[in-house]
């Protein structure tokens, strides 16, 4: 897939470092495997429902030999057009169960890069999967492309200035960092850009659980196994109590539409998440009355 994934330009400048194997998606994957057994840092780049043909030679060709093989995974979560086939809907469910293997989800293409470079920067298997198309990359959003990135470590986007009850922190996985963003101006809430869904952020995880009533997973990926069934693990591995609302992909196969037709179908635009968020604090037995008003000019949801 030179032309989807973007590596027309590569394999013109370096032929002898690009090999297109077609859609033999377990021959690439086994085929970089030896590549990094012999010293290599190959780069397996693929879209992400490809990647599930090659789930087999992932585990045992790549990770249990805990071999440096970077996974590119373009098209994660939903693509639009190309219909229920295409969708990266479950990569992360699929990815982050297997050893030795870092997950990573960045929020905007300057982000995407860095996380590259960290990637095969590894000793071991490393993927950083990404949304088909451009971002809505923001200057509020930018750090310098000399800043590091830790693994493991999330960071925090937006804090809440404390005006409303409950205190509401969202936790946001790839690029659904924009619309945490949006839905975060009404409710005032606090936005984290998780950036890895493996290793987790356990500490950042434990100090939002300590200090907000409730924390909402969102994430371009099905619900079922996905990041925000990570952070679940973690509070309950911890002992941490606090209430918690995943929101994601829905347990269906999603038909074909436009990016932005099916992330507001799947309510994961921002509306959709400020709708999610109040539907659910209607329900809480706890007085809510502040999240739930809505000031004037605020984002209706749909």
């Amino acid at each position: 897939m030179r032309e989807g994934s973007g590596m027309v330009e590569f394999a013109s400048r370096f032929p002898t470092r690009y090999f297109d194997v077609g859609i033999a998606e377990q021959h690439a994957v086994t085929l970089a495997a030896g590549l990094a057994a012999e010293g290599m840092r190959p780069v397996v780049a693929i879209y992400s429902t490809f990647l599930q043909r090659a789930y087999d030679s992932l585990i045992h060709d790549v990770a249990i030999q805990n071999l440096p093989v970077l996974f590119a995974i373009d098209r994660a979560g939903l693509v639009g057009a190309d219909g229920a086939t295409h969708h990266g809907a479950f990569d992360l469910s699929f990815l982050r169960c297997i050893p030795n293997l870092v997950v990573m989800a960045p929020s905007t293409t300057l982000e995407c890069t860095r996380m590259l470079a960290a990637g095969l920067a590894l000793d071991g298997p490393a993927a950083v999967r990404y949304p088909r198309g451009s971002d809505a990359d923001t200057a509020s959003h930018r750090l310098s492309e000399s800043t590091p990135i830790a693994i493991g470590k999330g960071r925090i986007v937006r804090e809440a200035r404390g005006r409303r009850k409950p205190r509401v922190a969202l936790l946001a996985f790839g690029d659904r960092v924009h619309s945490a963003c949006e839905a975060a101006e009404i409710l005032d809430a606090t936005v984290v850009d998780m950036r890895f869904v493996k290793p987790l952020d356990e500490t950042l995880i434990t100090e939002l659980a300590a200090s907000h009533d409730l924390l909402v997973t969102i994430e371009d990926n099905v619900i079922a196994g996905g990041a925000g069934s990570g952070v679940n693990e973690c509070l309950a591995l911890l002992g941490c109590s606090v209430a918690v609302l995943n929101l994601g992909l829905p347990d269906r196969f999603i038909a074909h539409g436009t990016r932005e037709e099916l992330l507001e179908a799947c309510k994961l635009d921002a509306s959709g998440v400020l709708c999610a968020i109040r539907a659910h604090l209607r329900t809480a037995d706890v007085d809510f009355r502040d999240a739930l008003a809505e000031p004037t000019g605020a984002l209706r949801p749909v």
